[in-house]
């Protein structure tokens, strides 16, 4: 037996007990004729205590020898502390070691085994399995085991069966590009690893079970930034003989119970807003409504004047700065710097400051006078103390630019405060969007997403126009779940593939197996997938998702770890018909 106990659990009560315990070694303080060490595994610390009188020579030998992250098992008595540390669960007692045994040496590790570590982002991403010996890596994979656990025991509870579905599937054109994988057998041919099981949870409704879900893994070969993997998480969820209004009303009830389960907050609001509001009040489509900051179309009141960037802008807008005008012209200045980098992509910013005597000073007064500033502030909502940001351009293009401004002002007002949650479900996108590389149509969400009731007949007359009976789910700004009602008729669905660009030849050579399955009685249905690595970081208060992922790739998709990916033998290329060999 390596341990009676773990490193976590002896207290006061366990006094004069004898006890084995194993772990690696955190920390040694060598006083000469007393030695302290903290011993930790994943359950906590228990400090060590060795001493002249009681410990034999040889054993206080050994010990004087141990590094840290030496893997050890002591047995020993539990003695009271005399001095106690109340920052951790053991505080009050230690173990006085009369055996003690090296089960594995450690080199020294490159980087400090701590809550706050003295190592960067690539050592300790090459070095993972040490870098989740620390408390911060080690609770946040633990804490994903219980919203994971959450998850499965809630659907479970209201009738939902967990199914698998394959890996190794059929490439198809549609989202991003998809990771493939040659296959031996099939000389020429090759599998598509699944950006989502979609036709196959579909394909589950037809076969009858009408309540699906999976904690799944996929797959997009796209590129990479920090919330972003090239492998990630879903839950996976598909329900039968539903409307739009069961699926929002059941995962309404899953999000409720997380947020009560993981963190003890009850919501009783799921907001509901339209996707073109979304655009025109917070320029993206998963608004953070954890603070105002709304935007304010100004138009009809900055367009009248001589002011030629306002008069040829297709928008002008702004946003109210809560306090701003607390701002130097410096701090000014820096703000118009950071909306014209790359990123963002502004030509510049107009502002203007709203004087706690209700007149008004702005970086275009030689243009407008202070009614026309008191329009701004209506419209943009500003008060006595604020700040108007003004932006102009393309609508499409200066929507995103003042919604990064939002965010970012956000984060240095401290208005994204991590223990609050905000819901949001976002309602009725386009069904299809215009990409000008392609010149034709692409499906926002995917191929099999339905169209709103009564609009199919708009795709032939204003495709563009035609809304989606598709929904996300937002939380602190952060979509963490999208799905929709699908199309379940095969006449409606070639319809829809004549659309996107697809020939009835290449439909069928794509989607065949799906279309023939909607021949053989497929129930109305619908379902949505909830990102897990996303939902995970946000519940445990953080923006980025590596940290709750046990061994994530980097931000060129690689695993520095093991080194990969990495080149294969000319044999295995040669098996998989890859180069001129043997096979040809």
């Amino acid at each position: 037996m390596y341990r009676s106990h773990n490193c976590g659990e002896l207290r006061a009560s366990h006094n004069n007990t004898e006890v084995t315990l194993s772990g690696w070694v955190q920390g040694v303080r060598d006083k000469g004729f007393m030695i302290y060490i903290d011993l930790r595994d994943r359950y906590g610390i228990t400090q060590l205590y060795f001493d002249e009188e009681r410990t034999p020579k040889d054993i206080m030998e050994k010990a004087q020898k141990l590094g840290r992250e030496f893997v050890i098992q002591v047995k020993g008595t539990v003695v009271e502390r005399s001095s106690k540390n109340p920052n951790i669960p053991t505080g009050d007692i230690e173990v006085v070691v009369s055996e003690l045994h090296i089960l594995n040496s450690s080199l020294v590790p490159p980087f400090t085994i701590e809550d706050k570590t003295d190592g960067g982002d690539d050592v300790r991403m090459k070095y993972r399995y040490l870098d989740i010996r620390r408390n911060p890596v080690k609770n946040s994979l633990i804490f994903r085991h219980k919203v994971a656990q959450a998850v499965r025991n809630y659907l479970s509870n209201d009738g939902f069966i967990e199914i698998e579905t394959p890996y190794l599937i059929k490439s198809t054109p549609e989202g991003a590009r998809d990771f493939v994988v040659p296959s031996r057998m099939n000389e020429g041919q090759f599998y598509a690893l699944p950006q989502s099981p979609q036709t196959f949870k579909q394909l589950l409704m037809v076969g009858g079970m009408d309540k699906y879900f999976q904690i799944v893994k996929c797959f997009r070969d796209e590129d990479l930034r920090a919330d972003r993997q090239p492998e990630f998480t879903q839950i996976d969820c598909e329900m039968a003989f539903v409307e739009q209004e069961d699926i929002l009303n059941t995962f309404e009830g899953l999000t409720r119970h997380l947020l009560k389960e993981i963190n003890g907050v009850e919501i009783e609001k799921f907001p509901r807003m339209l996707y073109d509001d979304a655009m025109r009040l917070y320029g993206n489509d998963k608004p953070d409504i954890r603070f105002g900051m709304e935007f304010g179309e100004l138009n009809e009141v900055a367009q009248h004047k001589d002011f030629g960037v306002f008069n040829s802008a297709e928008l002008v807008v702004g946003i109210a700065v809560p306090g701003g005008n607390s701002y130097t012209r410096k701090e000014i200045d820096k703000l118009i710097d950071w909306v014209k980098r790359p990123q963002v992509g502004a030509l510049g910013m107009v502002y203007c400051r709203c004087n706690e005597d209700g007149t008004f000073k702005s970086s275009v007064d030689k243009f407008y006078d202070q009614e026309d500033l008191a329009k701004w502030a209506e419209v943009t909502g500003a008060k006595p103390g604020d700040l108007i940001c003004v932006l102009s351009g393309a609508t499409n293009k200066v929507r995103a630019q003042l919604s990064a401004l939002r965010m970012e002002l956000a984060e240095r007002l401290g208005l994204r405060k991590p223990n609050e949650f905000a819901p949001l479900w976002v309602m009725d996108f386009p069904l299809l969007e215009w990409d000008e590389d392609t010149e034709r149509y692409h499906a926002m969400h995917h191929p099999f997403t339905s169209p709103k009731p009564g609009q199919l007949e708009l795709l032939d007359t204003n495709p563009g126009e035609v809304k989606a009976n598709a929904y996300d789910l937002v939380l602190n700004g952060n979509e963490i779940g999208g799905g929709s009602i699908r199309i379940h008729d095969k006449k409606t669905q070639a319809i829809m593939l004549k659309h996107l660009g697809f020939s009835e030849e290449d439909a069928r050579a794509q989607f065949g197996f799906l279309m023939d399955a909607f021949e053989y009685g497929a129930p109305p249905h619908g379902g949505i997938a909830f990102g897990l690595d996303r939902l995970v970081a946000i519940l445990g208060g953080q923006e980025t998702i590596r940290d709750f992922i046990a061994f994530p790739k980097n931000n060129s998709g690689r695993d520095v770890m093991i080194d990969a990916p990495a080149p294969i033998d000319k044999q295995q290329l040669e098996e998989l018909g890859l180069i001129l060999g043997k096979k040809q």
